[in-house]
Parts: structure tokens; C-alpha cells; sequence
């Protein structure tokens, strides 16, 4: 195994590399307790009622399931609810099919597919938790 192989299978950086996969979601739900009005404007502005019931879900969502992924206690869950959550709220968030063509189009376009990969990580993570589980019975 060379260096960059032994480097890349340390648990520190597994671990780093989930954290990263889930810092979206950590910081958004710290953006929304720190601003809490803000938070139930944004469901306001997706159509999502009641805005303040709404909220608080996704806050304490995307928290458990990042808790999940980040511990190893049902990653694979928590990693497939996020990956289902992404792409329910890329299509409400990235509707890039009903904007006028232009720069907003092209933003809300690359912002839908950069999500879409977000989620396919997030399958993979839960593939790979699946498999491990599977090999060591």
C-alpha cells in the first residue's frame, strides 16, 4: 500500500471527508436557529405551511441525520434521508426549467446539479455502510 493509500484510510480522514459531505447541512441549521425569522421566511418563500413547523423539521432533520452519518449509528439512513431530502428540495429550490434564459437560469441550473451530485454521495455513503455492515456480518 503506498503512502497516499495508507494517508487516504485513515479514520480521521473518512470521518473529514463526512463532515464535509454534511457541513451544508450543519451550517444551514445553525444559520436558521441563529435566525430563526429568517428561517421560517425561507418556508414562506418555498410555499411550505405551517412556515414555522417547517423550520423547526428541517432544523432538527438535517441535524439528526448529519448526527447519524458523522457517529456510524445508522449512517446509511441518515445518508439516504439526506440524499432524498436533497433532491425533494432541489426541484422546489433549483426550478431552473421555469426561469427565462440568462444568468439566473445558468445559476439555478448548476446549483440543481450540484445538488443532484450531492445526493449521489450521499447514496454512496450509505452504499458503502451498507457493504461494510454486509462483510463484517
Amino acid at each position: 500500500m503506498s503512502t497516499l493509500e495508507r494517508m487516504v484510510h485513515r479514520p480521521v480522514v473518512r470521518w473529514l471527508a463526512l463532515l464535509a459531505l454534511c457541513s451544508a447541512y450543519i451550517q444551514g441549521s445553525v444559520c436558521k436557529i441563529v435566525d430563526f425569522p429568517s428561517a421560517i421566511g425561507e418556508m414562506r418563500h418555498f410555499g411550505m405551511a405551517p412556515p414555522t413547523l417547517f423550520a423547526v423539521g428541517v432544523i432538527v432533520f438535517e441535524l439528526v441525520c448529519s448526527a447519524a452519518i458523522l457517529s456510524g449509528r445508522l449512517r446509511w439512513l441518515g445518508a439516504l434521508a439526506l440524499a432524498v431530502f436533497t433532491i425533494a428540495a432541489t426541484f422546489v429550490a433549483n426550478a431552473w426549467w421555469s426561469l427565462p434564459p440568462g444568468p439566473e437560469q445558468s445559476m439555478s441550473m448548476n446549483g440543481f446539479f450540484e445538488h443532484i451530485g450531492l445526493a449521489g454521495a450521499f447514496v454512496l455513503v450509505a452504499w458503502m455502510d451498507l457493504g461494510r455492515k454486509t462483510r463484517d456480518g
